[in-house]
């Protein structure tokens, strides 16, 4: 089933008069009503209809370094090919002088993870926690294998994480590993129960999936989950542990289900590798790239708001910088 529902949006507000914030707010509790109507049939396939496309960005330079403290004009905006001037630009800062954020960690626990792999997995997360103290950040643990679980809720009290991370442990009798409708869950509890707004604020939202990038016995489809991260403004990154690298003869990882399903690629995410015993560098990167982010919107001319065709957009670097966005267009259905 195919649902579409419309959100009106009156006016054309310019980008120095009009608070961000309040418009994030307004375009969060419009899609909170979206999720809500979704139901719980996992196969789905939601669309929501909004008069606003927005999108989430991140930019790297050529070294692969993300690049923080970017302005509107450093980007340029195509839709269907042709320049178009964004109407609002916010990034990501410190404390109270930006968007704030909320990350679900989605850890796979199934029977072949080690048990000195999840002690080193619980002090990096618990490092990436405390480097994005300063975020107005908030956290929910989940893990999976056969099953599903809600290990914490959104908080931002260190101790409760703290408690939830020993709380971890394997699920040995596993023989499935549902990785994408752990982020699936992820996606879900990201619009259910994380902060609504943050000092008038909406936080960037996040999953972080760590797993070997081979999930089996999922219900939903990597296609669906994919929409779904695509709607509610979700970018998923993942972790892939050592222990499950299938590696070649030049040590570089092979292609993994999760790879080519291009779920993380698709919502602007970035895959990680896990190649050695200390997954310490790989969190600090993870907090750097998701830290450097920008969000960025602007009104379709009146005649594609009216269409109900699929518009691509590209969003690039006036500096030759690297750009991911969390989507590739949008679509606006009367």
């Amino acid at each position: 089933m195919i649902r579409f529902f419309r959100v009106q949006w009156i006016g054309c507000l310019e980008m120095r008069n009009f608070d961000f914030s309040k418009l994030l707010t307004i375009f969060f509790i419009a899609n909170c009503f979206v999720l809500a109507a979704a139901g719980q049939q996992t196969e789905d396939v939601i669309k929501v209809d909004t008069e606003l496309a927005a999108f989430e960005i991140s930019v790297i330079d050529r070294k692969g370094m993300p690049v923080r403290n970017l302005r509107a004009n450093d980007f340029r905006v195509y839709e269907d090919g042709i320049e178009r001037t964004a109407d609002f630009f916010e990034p990501i800062t410190k404390q109270d002088e930006g968007r704030p954020l909320s990350v679900v960690f989605a850890l796979d626990v199934s029977g072949s993870m080690t048990a000195a792999e999840l002690q080193r997995l619980k002090m990096a997360m618990q490092s990436f926690v405390e480097r994005l103290a300063d975020y107005n950040s908030y956290f929910a643990v989940m893990t999976f294998a056969m099953e599903v679980k809600t290990l914490q809720s959104f908080t931002n009290r260190p101790e409760r994480l703290e408690k939830s991370f020993a709380r971890l442990s394997r699920d040995q009798d596993g023989l499935s590993t549902h990785a994408y409708d752990a982020v699936d869950e992820a996606i879900r509890l990201l619009w259910k129960k994380s902060p609504k707004a943050v000092k008038n604020r909406i936080p960037k939202r996040a999953v972080i999936l760590i797993t070997d990038g081979f999930p089996v016995g999922d219900i939903v489809s990597p296609e669906t989950v994919t929409e779904r991260a695509n709607l509610n403004e979700t970018t998923v990154y993942s972790v892939i542990l050592p222990s499950y690298s299938r590696l070649q003869g030049t040590k570089k990882p092979l292609l993994t289900p999760l790879e080519a399903s291009r779920l993380i690629e698709k919502t602007g995410g970035r895959n990680l590798y896990a190649t050695d015993n200390n997954f310490e560098p790989l969190f600090k990167a993870l907090a750097e790239e998701i830290t450097a982010s920008y969000a960025l919107a602007f009104y379709p001319d009146e005649e594609k708001r009216a269409d109900g065709k699929f518009h691509q957009v590209r969003i690039e670097s006036r500096n030759g910088l690297v750009i991911k966005q969390n989507r590739p267009g949008y679509m606006i259905k009367q």
